[in-house]
C-alpha cells in the first residue's frame, strides 16, 4: 500500500503544484488513499522531497534530484555572472571576481564537485582554490572557462 501511495504522491507532485503536506493529504484522499498529515510527512521523508518555488510566491514539492538540476543552474548563472577572470599560480586556481561576489561564486564552486580542489578561500573579490596538482589547475581552469 505505501509503494503504491508514493507512487500517487510522485504523480501528484508531477501534474500540479502542491505547496503544503496539508494540500496534498486532501488530494490523496480524493484519490480514494485514506492518510493523516503524519503519514503525509513521513512519505515526504521517505520519498526525499523538497520544496522550491513555484513563481508569485508560491512554493512546490519536487523530487529533490529536480530541485538539485534547478540548482545547478542557478549555481553555474552564478559563477558565469560573477567571475571575471581565471588565472593559475602553479598548483593555484585564483578567480577574480564582480566586487561582492567571490563568497557567492565560491559556493556555487563547492556545488560543483571539483575532486581536483583540497580547499578555497573567498575574499571580496577573489578566491584562491588549491589544487592538488598543476596539470589539474591549468585543466580545471580550462573548465571553468567554458562555464
Amino acid at each position: 500500500m505505501k509503494e503504491k501511495r508514493h507512487a500517487m504522491i510522485l504523480e501528484i507532485i508531477r501534474r500540479q503544484n502542491v505547496g503544503t503536506q496539508e494540500e496534498l493529504c486532501e488530494i490523496l484522499n480524493s484519490e480514494g488513499y485514506s492518510v493523516t498529515q503524519a503519514t503525509v510527512s513521513r512519505d515526504i521523508r521517505e520519498l526525499n522531497l523538497t520544496k522550491i518555488s513555484a513563481g508569485g510566491g508560491q512554493k512546490k514539492y519536487v523530487l529533490l534530484y529536480d530541485a538539485e538540476d534547478e540548482l545547478g543552474e542557478k549555481y553555474r548563472r552564478v559563477f558565469r555572472d560573477g567571475v571575471v577572470s581565471i588565472d593559475t599560480a602553479q598548483n593555484i586556481l585564483v578567480i577574480r571576481t564582480v566586487s561582492g561576489m567571490a563568497m557567492a561564486v565560491a559556493a556555487a564552486i563547492d556545488m560543483m564537485d571539483c575532486q581536483e580542489i583540497v580547499g578555497s578561500i573567498a575574499g571580496d573579490d577573489t578566491i584562491m582554490c588549491a589544487v592538488r596538482t598543476s596539470d589539474e589547475a591549468l585543466a580545471l581552469m580550462r573548465r571553468f572557462q567554458r562555464l
